[in-house]
Formats: structure tokens, C-alpha cells, sequence
């Protein structure tokens, strides 16, 4: 069976512990995958000081040559694809096809990333005083802590690390425990990319890669004063630790946390095509997904034919090994994720008036009991003051509410504390534009499912789903760089702003 280890200064190397954990494949137990280190404090340190040094060097590459690293390690992981997809959903769980969609985001990342290496423009502005130019750079700030969830082990990491390197940062990346393998695949990567395009100028330590735990390897991101920034994707009880503990250490922080998203279908809707979506949306990567369809909002006057319509297909959804051909969904990523997902089933059974319309239990039948599997379920009669309507669940549960109006449905559908994802079905303008002005969210979607972002465009919501800032497309640059305002007097002469020329 494989160790697998570390990535510290541009070497594999074990954890100073000794010490491993198992990663197994969450359709079925049985199948090992191998052993990744289990690192301390002093395994970060060594990161961190590696990484702190190789930034001397790396912010001194021209961005443009930064940038053909990335192509390169985009134009590897294409080469690569179907097997970087086939072992991530053995790792985590999810469809073949939709790994493949992980790898593509990450392939699309990297190939923007590449062109952004030309593009990390600056703004001039013209000078209050004569014979002297002002302009504004964008320069790098130094080392970041990358923290990622298991349920893109691929995209996430990429949407960060990429940036981050483009703009002259280097990183010590920390992936899920659940994924450690794809992440190892990316780095490795990322390594054989550097090695290609700078050749013997080549610089050890600008991506490093350390395994463990959030309360171990994520700690020593918090206290190590030599990490600049952290970009962290997770739980919203996490979040917000590291944004009080990163705050009082004026750390630069990105946080992208949790979501309660809801479709919308109104009574002049395409009902295939919202049926479909929210399909997709609740039950694709078992619903473990910050942007899943969790809520449905129903009008009343299509709520009992189009709930028909879903448990009937619902029903037919096929379980499984995600790499078998024909699988809909796979196993929840662990047994822990299992029953968290069967807590809320409970307690949605216990909520007053909420009705089980299909599922709510373990799926055990066959090979199906060598993993981590759940039914699709669906509760219906559910009440925006339901813990199950309020709470982030992160598994295959979608609850079914009633609307009588297009203001109501939005009013259901801003009534948690999170806003991420959103998504309406109408085919009347009028109420498609109002719902994108009012709906309290960072993505919203007009006839689409709640998921489904594409990697050039700004992802990241309001309220407690983060901190403010955006991952992909061109927002991300932003948190990734610190501007630098530049004033060049030719005047022959002092000059004082405010003073001289009033």
C-alpha cells in the first residue's frame, strides 16, 4: 500500500510525526487507497519558511512567464483528465462525469489564469500638478495558507493556488483530509509545470503542500506570522474562527462558507426543464455541494403536479460506485457526512407538519452496503421556520415549500442567514428581472439550476455564505494583490499636493 508525502521546498517528504491516516473510497470501504502523512507545527514551519524564502525569487518572475506555468499545468491536466477524474471519484464519491467537470474547471482556471498573467492591469490617473504622472500597480503580498473542501478537490484548490501564483505569491496548501490524493496529483503537477518552463532557473518552495487536520495544520496557518494572507473554503462555524484569529493578526482573509440555496418554480414556468434542474441541483454530488438545490419553492398552483413529477423521478435515480456506468449518485464522502445527513432527516421527521415524501433512510441494498450511502429525499409541507428549511444540511435532502406569489417565494427564499446560489423558473421578464434585483444572493440564476458556476465569472455570496470577497474570474485578482500608487514628479522642483496648486 502507498505512503504518500508531503511537499515541502520542492521535495516529497514524510511528517515529522511519523504518523498517517487511511483514505478509503466512500463506495466502498474495502478499497485502500493509501496512507498520507498526518503533519505537526513544525512540518507548516518548514512550509512556511520555504515558501517565505522561494518568495524573494518568484514575485521577481515576469507575470506573463508566471502565466506559462499555468498553461502548461492546464495542458497537463487536459492530457490527464479522464484519470485525475476517475481516482478523484474513487476518492470522494462523486460521478465520473462530474469529476471530469471538477478537472475541467480546474483545466478552464488554469488557462485564465495563464491569460491574466498579461493582464494584471494597473489604473493611471492624471496628476493635480503639472509636469508629474501618477500611476497604480498591482504587486504581490507574499505567502498564503490555502484550506480546501473535499467536494471540488480539484476545482477549489485550483481557483486559489492559481491566482495566488500568477500574482506573485507563493502558497502552502492544506487540502481536505477526505481528498488528500487529488491534491498531491495537483501538486505534482504544478511541480513538473515550474520544472518545464523555468527550467534551471527553477524555484523550490513556491508551492508547498501539507496534510493533516484543520486543528493542527489550519492552527499553525492562524498563528504562523509569516503567512500573509489565507483563503479558506468551508463550514461557517470555521470561517469565522479564522476570521477572528486572522483579524487580530491582520491577516488578509477570504472566506467562502455555507449556503441554504432554493429554486424557484412559478406557475407560468417550463416544468421539464425545472424539474431537471432540481435534479441536478439537490441530487448531483449527493448534494454535498455549497451551491445544491436544499429548499424547492413551489406556487401553489403547480405544486402538487410538479411534486409529482420530481418523486417520480427521484425514485428512478440509480445508486452507486460513481466510475460504473450508469450511476446517478454517489455515496455521502464519509460516515460522519452519513449521519450528519440522517440527524437533519430525524429532525425533519420530528418538525411539526413536515411530511417524508421519499427516502430518509440508509441505502444498504447489494454492493451498496460496502459504502457510505443515503437515499434521495424529499420532505414536502415544509415551513421557512423549519430547522430542515433554514439550515445547511450538505447531503441529498431537498424540502418543499409553498408560495402563492413571485414577492412571497422571495421572501421564503431570503429567509435564512446564508445567501449564495439562487435560481428562478418563469418565463415572464418582468418577474425574472425583479427576482434578480431582490433575491439576497451572490449568484442567481434565470431557468438554471442552483449549481453550475462557470470559472471566469465572480463566485462567492452575501451574508454569513462569507467575508465579502469573490473566487474566480477577474474579482479574485484583487484579493490575491495589494495596489501600489506611484507619483512621478518631473517638475524640477518640490511640489505639495493640496497646497501649492490651491
Amino acid at each position: 500500500m502507498e505512503y504518500f508525502k508531503n511537499f515541502i521546498n520542492g521535495e516529497w517528504k514524510d511528517s515529522k510525526s511519523g504518523k498517517h491516516t487511511e483514505n478509503r473510497n466512500p463506495a466502498n470501504t474495502e478499497d485502500l487507497i493509501g496512507y498520507f502523512p498526518a503533519s505537526t507545527k513544525d512540518d507548516v514551519n518548514e512550509a512556511v519558511s520555504a515558501a517565505r524564502e522561494a518568495f524573494k525569487k518568484w514575485r521577481l518572475v515576469p507575470a506573463p512567464k508566471r502565466g506559462d506555468v499555468l498553461k502548461v499545468v492546464g495542458d497537463i491536466m487536459l492530457q490527464r483528465k479522464d484519470e485525475i477524474s476517475f481516482e478523484m471519484t474513487r476518492e470522494m464519491g462523486k460521478v465520473f462525469a462530474e469529476t471530469k467537470g471538477d478537472t475541467q474547471e480546474g483545466i478552464d482556471t488554469a488557462y485564465y489564469a495563464a491569460s491574466e498573467g498579461r493582464r494584471l492591469f494597473g489604473l493611471n490617473a492624471p496628476s493635480e500638478l503639472p509636469n508629474k504622472m501618477n500611476l497604480s500597480f498591482r504587486i504581490p503580498i507574499g505567502v498564503g495558507g490555502i484550506i480546501t473542501p473535499w467536494n471540488f478537490p480539484m476545482a477549489i484548490p485550483t481557483w486559489k493556488i492559481f491566482p495566488a501564483l500568477v500574482c506573485g505569491n507563493t502558497v502552502v496548501f492544506k487540502p481536505a483530509e477526505l481528498t488528500p490524493k487529488t491534491a498531491n496529483t495537483l501538486v505534482h503537477i504544478i511541480d513538473e509545470a515550474m520544472k518545464e518552463v523555468l527550467g534551471k532557473d527553477y524555484i523550490p518552495g513556491v508551492v508547498n503542500l501539507v496534510h493533516g487536520s484543520g486543528r493542527v495544520v489550519g492552527e499553525c496557518f492562524l498563528e504562523n506570522k509569516n503567512i500573509d494572507f489565507i483563503s479558506f473554503t468551508g463550514s461557517t462555524a470555521v470561517g469565522k474562527r479564522i476570521n477572528e484569529v486572522g483579524g487580530r493578526e491582520l491577516k488578509r482573509v477570504s472566506l467562502e462558507l455555507g449556503g441554504k440555496n432554493a429554486q424557484i418554480v412559478m406557475d407560468d414556468a417550463n416544468l421539464d426543464l425545472a424539474l431537471d434542474a432540481v435534479l441536478w441541483g439537490a441530487f448531483g454530488t449527493t448534494g454535498q455541494r455549497c451551491t445544491a438545490t436544499s429548499r424547492l419553492i413551489l406556487h401553489k398552483n403547480i405544486h402538487d403536479k410538479f411534486l409529482k413529477m420530481l418523486t417520480d423521478r427521484a425514485a428512478k435515480l440509480k445508486l452507486g460506485y460513481g466510475n460504473d456506468k450508469g450511476v446517478d449518485v454517489g455515496p455521502c464522502v464519509s460516515e460522519s457526512q452519513r449521519e450528519t445527513v440522517n440527524d437533519y432527516v430525524k429532525i425533519g421527521l420530528n418538525e411539526d407538519k413536515a411530511t417524508l415524501v421519499i427516502g430518509g433512510d440508509y441505502a444498504k441494498d447489494g454492493n451498496l452496503a460496502k459504502g457510505w450511502f443515503y437515499k434521495p429525499t424529499i420532505f414536502k409541507d415544509v415551513t421557512p421556520d423549519m430547522r430542515i428549511a433554514k439550515e445547511e444540511i450538505f447531503g441529498p435532502v431537498l424540502a418543499v415549500l409553498k408560495c402563492s406569489s413571485l414577492e412571497e417565494s422571495i421572501d421564503i427564499l431570503n429567509g435564512t442567514e446564508y445567501g449564495l446560489s439562487s435560481s428562478i423558473f418563469t418565463n415572464n421578464v418582468n418577474d425574472a428581472f425583479k427576482a434578480v434585483r431582490d433575491i439576497q444572493a451572490g449568484i442567481t440564476y434565470i431557468n438554471g439550476a442552483t449549481i453550475g458556476a462557470e470559472a471566469h465569472m465572480p463566485f462567492g455570496g452575501v451574508k454569513a455564505t462569507g467575508n465579502g470577497h469573490r473566487e474566480g474570474g477577474w474579482t479574485v485578482y484583487d484579493f490575491y494583490s495589494e495596489w501600489k500608487a506611484v507619483y512621478i514628479d518631473y517638475s524640477g522642483k518640490l511640489q505639495r499636493a493640496q497646497i501649492d496648486n490651491y
